[in-house]
């Protein structure tokens, strides 16, 4: 039987912003992989640029990254066990954090045509 999404009832900020987080990640060239702990540090954390931001080979709406730019997103995910924040000078995805089912998949995220 497989888990249910979001098993730590991440709130849709915090949802929104891991998946994200776990896309920069995977992207090639978007972290660098602590190859004994499996965590992955961010490499550049996405901006937004008028009412969009990209995010790896996708582009989504500046208002669905803006957990980003918010302390209190990182906060939670670090209490779950999910990420490291900003406070350590980067962004850092826990293992536990890389393979999080947010049950989001890419329901927001289109690819980006520039």
């Amino acid at each position: 039987m497989a888990q249910r999404p979001n098993p730590l009832k991440l709130n849709k900020l915090q949802a929104r912003t891991l998946v994200l987080a776990q896309v920069v990640a995977r992207h090639p060239g978007g972290a660098v992989v602590n190859p004994e702990s499996g965590d992955a540090t961010l490499i550049q954390v996405p901006h937004a640029h008028g009412d969009h931001v990209h995010v790896g080979p996708y582009v989504v709406h500046a208002r669905d990254a803006s957990g980003f730019s918010n302390p209190a997103v990182w906060v939670a995910l670090a209490r779950k066990g999910l990420a490291h924040g900003p406070e350590t000078g980067a962004v850092t995805l826990t293992k536990a954090g890389l393979e999080y089912d947010t049950g989001l998949g890419k329901n927001f995220m289109e690819e980006s045509d520039h």
